[in-house]
């Protein structure tokens, strides 16, 4: 059974049901009637008002009642059903008229929009983004159908400067906007689900040989500010190395220098954001005494720390950092054994760190390794990658499964979609 929305609603004595909750969102199949029943009430409204003209002169002359005016539906039923549904049916529910269109841009329904599909744990508005090679390319998919169909149906998509000869390297995702660096020096926000995107301006960072330059990318909740950091790592002679860092503030729309990187040198990799850091994993030198340290800057203080790692089981083993979800994320692989994976439960203490799962590698995987999880659902499936391709670990069952109809991964993240602009931040409800 299908339920519509409708500007007028023809007189019932019978109580108005909602249908239940689905773990599916309304999908555009199911808006369009919406869309057109409204602009049609719109186009006609002088028809209309002659009709409804007409109904109360008949109704008056049967009944010395005064009529009963035509209901409405209340602006809180239209805002809660609107919460619900997908960005592209509200793109399109824009047309509708301007109350709607005004409504969607108000910041207050963008921040309730992207917390409920944040929320929603059947993953209706989550997709996976992935950039590909041999062939350069960004792609596209549902979350739920890889977790749970466990193939693949992506779409290419058009991302600023698309080119099949630049590289394209996707630094972060955060509230459904990406930060993409083009050939390591262009970088841009971008929305991939409204399809705007903002250049940033040059941060003055050249990629020089024996050298690299890294990004991060993540939200300012004190200032509701989005925020890029570079990273300019440059060797000299001597094992003498020179660090630059600068901070980009989307409110600002510049780029500002701030203090060196204080514990050594990053590795080749991007800012991972989690409560309200960024964080990168660092050596303190290239020696026998090689070592690994989380080092942290607040986007809001935009001061360095170090956050402690977990007690690691004995054995030769590779560390990994990420996030996931909104949490900090370690994964520790134990050549061609297992990997652990490893999550803070409190951000910034020791002892909240917890093995939430251990992988098991089935067969040899030589120097190959599984990347830190992509997702972990309710019900115990872990998303991982796994060199170019994606594997499903059961935590349950403990099976693994290659994700069919899978191009070569280069990099792979997890986005909600949201309308969330890449111009102006959303401000954040106290």
């Amino acid at each position: 059974m299908r339920y519509y929305i409708s500007t007028n609603i023809v007189t019932t004595t019978e109580p108005i049901i909602f249908p239940p909750k689905r773990p599916k969102a309304i999908t555009d199949r199911t808006l369009e009637p919406v869309m057109q029943m409204a602009l049609e009430d719109e186009e006609d409204e002088q028809q209309q008002q002659q009709q409804t003209k007409r109904f109360k002169t008949s109704h008056s002359s049967e009944t010395s009642d005064d009529p009963q005016p035509i209901p409405t539906l209340l602006p809180e039923i239209v805002v809660e059903i609107l919460s619900r549904l997908p960005v592209q049916s509200l793109l399109r529910c824009r047309s509708v008229c301007k109350l709607w269109r005004s409504l969607i841009a108000d910041p207050h329904f963008i921040k309730s929009h992207l917390s409920l599909s944040t929320n929603n744990k059947h993953y209706p508005h989550h997709r996976l983004i992935f950039s590909t090679v041999p062939r350069i390319n960004v792609k596209s998919c549902p979350l739920y159908d890889v977790l749970y169909d466990k193939s693949v149906n992506a779409l290419e998509l058009d991302y600023p400067l698309k080119h099949p000869l630049k590289s394209v390297w996707i630094v972060g995702s955060c509230n459904g906007l990406l930060c993409i660096a083009i050939e390591e020096d262009t970088v841009f926000i971008w929305n991939p689900s409204t399809r705007r995107s903002n250049r940033l301006p040059y941060c003055g960072f050249k990629v020089r040989s024996g050298g690299y330059v890294l990004y991060g990318f993540g939200y300012d909740e004190s200032t509701d500010d989005y925020k890029v950091v570079g990273i300019s790592c440059v060797f000299k002679n001597g094992a003498k190395y020179d660090i630059k860092v600068k901070i980009f503030s989307l409110k600002s729309g510049n780029w500002r220098k701030i203090g060196g990187f204080p514990r050594g040198i990053p590795l080749d990799d991007s800012g991972k954001f989690s409560n309200g850091a960024l964080h990168w994993a660092a050596s303190r030198d290239f020696g026998s005494s090689f070592s690994w340290t989380i080092v942290s800057l607040d986007l809001a203080k935009e001061t360095y720390g170090e956050v402690l790692q977990p007690v690691y089981d004995e054995g030769e083993k590779d560390l990994t950092m990420g996030s996931l979800g909104e949490g900090l994320c370690v994964l520790c692989n134990y050549h061609g054994i297992r990997a652990d994976v490893w999550v803070m439960k409190v951000y910034g203490v020791k002892d909240s760190w917890s093995k939430l799962v251990s992988i098991p590698y089935v067969t040899d995987p030589g120097r190959n390794q599984f990347s830190v999880p992509l997702c972990i659902s309710n019900d115990g499936k872990v998303l991982l990658q796994f060199v170019s391709k994606l594997v499903l670990y059961d935590v349950k069952n403990g099976s693994s499964s290659e994700i069919q109809n899978f191009d070569e991964c280069l990099e792979a993240y997890t986005i909600v979609e949201s309308m969330v602009s890449p111009d102006a931040p959303i401000r954040i409800w106290r």
